[in-house]
């Protein structure tokens, strides 16, 4: 789950990480007041929605005067910012953050992720602060520091001392940042985080560390243990069919292809949509109904499915154990008479009472295409679709 900026550097000020004075202001208005309140010019106005590239897409702007605020708040409230995390469809301003300015000596970059091959838990750092990671990354990786901690012992000071050295850090601004890592880290594993990034961590004239910006993903399989995080979602920043799906318990991600999948298991999904693209077709979203699903949500599912415009054909991959294929069967049918299906589908069946599952689509009328496994499913689809 995202949050967002100033969701995140209210958490931070919780784990005594340093960030700026600011506020959210949600009109043109409270904007200009907010930034008058600051006590001292210049002010950052930013834009808040799930994605980074905010700056270059125009939603951070540094004002002198409420005049200038209250301007700036116009121009982004409402608006569609449009980065390269977003895509080309973009995210509607709705919130902004206003901020007082900081005193920046150098720009650096802090975050901590999971490394899922090791176990482990990894600190990176880089003086290139600022920049996207993923570009320093790949043209100069070098510049990145990476630290690995077991998440059982824990952050030791020679691995702090590492980073620190690693940036070519020394004085107040070493002691600084070695107290922000210590804490991030520690702020990470008690949030159950996938990931919390700084950038960018400015080092100010003084030598103070502070975090400009916040980036806070959670590990979804853990928000039942952090009520006070789930709180802070924002659905409206969610896309609407995924929002739709989780109220069923069902896992919905859209993607950008337009054969939409219908599967029951985390696994055969992924292989469903491996197979797709071996076909010669994208696949339009993953769509796992679980192995416990009822008929109530393979027709919910099914509903949820056919509202995305790009689905031109669906394809079911269905492997009867827990959910059994007549029980499956039985909730395509009665999707089918609610819903209405205008676009072509291939199922593909196998395991606990097939046959029924097979004799009660046959009778339903609906016009449906079987395969006799799943290669001959992805292609069949496939070839409807193109």
């Amino acid at each position: 789950m995202k949050i967002h900026e100033y969701q995140a550097k209210e958490l931070f000020r919780s784990h005594s990480i340093p960030v700026p004075d600011g506020a959210v202001a949600r009109t043109a208005g409270e904007a200009a007041f907010r930034a008058a309140s600051m006590g001292s010019w210049p002010v950052v106005v930013k834009a808040q929605i799930h994605a980074g590239g905010r700056g270059k897409a125009g939603g951070v702007k540094l004002v002198h005067s409420p005049e200038e605020a209250q301007e700036a708040a116009e121009s982004m409230l409402g608006a569609t910012l449009v980065t390269h995390q977003t895509g080309p469809e973009g995210k509607e301003v709705l919130t902004l953050l206003v901020e007082s300015g900081v005193d920046i000596a150098e720009e650096l970059y802090l975050g901590i992720v999971p490394d899922r091959k090791t176990g482990n838990v990894v600190i990176m750092a880089s003086r290139e602060g600022g920049m996207e990671i993923e570009e320093v990354a790949e043209k100069t990786p070098e510049k990145i520091i990476k630290v690995a901690v077991d998440p059982l012992s824990g952050l030791w000071p020679s691995q702090l001392r590492k980073v620190s050295f690693g940036l070519g850090l020394d004085g107040a601004a070493m002691k600084s940042v070695s107290a922000i890592v210590k804490k991030l880290f520690a702020f990470f594993m008690a949030k159950d985080c996938s990931l919390v990034e700084i950038n960018p961590l400015v080092i100010t004239g003084k030598g103070e560390a502070i975090a400009l910006d916040a980036k806070v993903d959670f590990d979804d399989n853990a928000l039942y243990r952090h009520p006070e995080v789930f709180s802070l979602r924002d659905i409206t920043e969610e896309n609407p069919l995924e929002v739709e799906a989780s109220r069923y318990n069902l896992n919905y991600i859209s993607l950008d292809g337009n054969i939409g999948n219908i599967v029951n298991g985390a696994g055969l999904a992924m292989a469903t949509m491996d197979i797709i693209k071996l076909a010669g077709a994208e696949p339009a979203n993953f769509l796992d109904v679980g192995g416990g699903a009822t008929s109530e949500m393979v027709e919910n599912a099914f509903r949820i499915l056919l509202k995305d415009e790009k689905v031109k054909g669906v394809l079911i991959n269905i492997f009867g154990g827990i959910l059994r294929c007549d029980v499956f069967a039985k909730g395509v049918v009665e999707a089918a008479s609610k819903t209405g299906i205008t676009v072509p589908v291939v199922v593909r069946m196998e395991g606990t009472n097939v046959e029924e599952g097979r004799r009660i689509l046959k009778e339903s009328g609906l016009d449906l295409q079987t395969a006799t496994d799943l290669t001959d499913a992805a292609a069949k689809i496939a070839a409807i679709v193109k």
